[in-house]
């Protein structure tokens, strides 16, 4: 039988000052990447980082 990974908290559920935190941590770790002026990318980008942190977020604001 075989296991699904837990889904994860949505983004949306978190409270304010965490998203925050999140995006302040987020825009340390781009500072590491080369960067990209397309929006696919730094979408892409974002949702796997948030996904290694057990978040997820949908891309729509």
């Amino acid at each position: 039988m075989e296991q699904k990974a837990p889904a994860g908290r949505a983004w949306e559920d978190l409270d304010p000052q965490a998203q925050t935190d999140l995006r302040i941590a987020f825009g340390q770790y781009l500072d590491t990447l080369p960067p990209t002026c397309s929006l696919e990318t730094k979408i892409q980008r974002f949702q796997s980082w948030l996904l290694a942190r057990g978040i997820v977020w949908s891309g729509v604001p």
